[in-house]
């Protein structure tokens, strides 16, 4: 597959597209530390994720879970410059390499090293002119939306009017910028970021009115993956004594991808890769038996 293959994957999508998770920090919500200041043992996870069945590795060099700090860009770019270069000598284009961050810079440099396209927070809200280098390089760029900062997003009370037309408005302001700065429509991939800066009903509303989206006639990204509404959610249900952590997610992570396929996502971000593709492979072939 290549990276601007995914462009056209929308629904009725006959295969959905996996995207497994290399978080090269040192504090990340699940796996923190676990790929840090290590290229070796980085290079091995993406090795393992591609044999589970990736279709695309999201690296990630800087932590954006509830509370985080934001880093700057040399320290993002000593993080994961070496993992890309890495990867592309050992593996060549096994796989489509995505670089989560919204700082231009540090794109740009992924980019031109070898990775294939971008996985931006907020979009070009913390940095407008990432949209100059997605169209310079014609890359595919998935936007994911949040309300707020990860430093505060979790912080007191989470307001939205609609929370799906809120998202709706924000994704065509995006799009709306990007365009201005010379990007296509066709580049952009959109996911309602679960999980940043909304509550546990806030994205369960989102899963439940996910087709909603398709109304913007673009690729949908959905993360769900060990997300922490699950354990509050399981908590909640199961009446259990405390909040199942990361490792006791996977069912339920499964459960709300289910939901966002058949309601229209066709790529699917998650730690847990070999899982997820048999899952979506059985779902896929039923429902594309339908």
């Amino acid at each position: 597959m290549k990276s601007m293959d995914i462009l056209s994957n929308r629904p009725p999508v006959k295969k959905t597209i996996v995207m497994g998770i290399l978080n090269v920090t040192p504090d990340s919500f699940s796996d923190g530390g676990w790929y840090f200041d290590d290229v070796a043992k980085a290079v091995a996870r993406v090795e393992q994720m591609i044999e589970e069945g990736a279709d695309i590795i999201d690296i990630g060099g800087e932590s954006t879970r509830p509370g985080s700090a934001p880093i700057g860009p040399e320290e993002e770019l000593k993080r994961i410059i070496p993992i890309i270069v890495a990867v592309r000598k050992k593996l060549g284009d096994k796989s489509i390499l995505s670089i989560d961050t919204y700082k231009s810079s540090v794109a740009r440099e992924a980019l031109q090293v070898g990775a294939h396209m971008i996985n931006s927070l907020g979009g070009f809200i913390f940095d407008n002119t990432l949209a100059d280098v997605v169209a310079e390089f014609d890359c595919p760029l998935v936007i994911y939306h949040i309300k707020g900062e990860p430093r505060t997003m979790q912080v007191g009370s989470i307001v939205y009017g609609d929370v799906i037309d809120e998202i709706v408005v924000f994704f065509q302001k995006q799009i709306y910028d990007g365009l201005s700065r010379g990007m296509k429509r066709e580049q952009f991939i959109l996911d309602p970021g679960i999980g940043f800066g909304k509550t546990l009903e806030h994205n369960v509303e989102i899963i439940k009115r996910l087709h909603e989206f398709q109304k913007l006639d673009l690729p949908l990204l959905i993360s769900p993956s060990r997300k922490s509404h699950l354990g509050k959610l399981l908590q909640e249900r199961l009446g259990l004594p405390k909040r199942p952590d990361e490792s006791e997610r996977l069912e339920a992570s499964l459960a709300e991808t289910a939901v966002a396929v058949l309601k229209g996502a066709s790529i699917v971000r998650t730690h847990d890769v070999s899982p997820t593709k048999k899952f979506l492979t059985v779902l896929d072939a039923i429902k594309n038996d339908e």
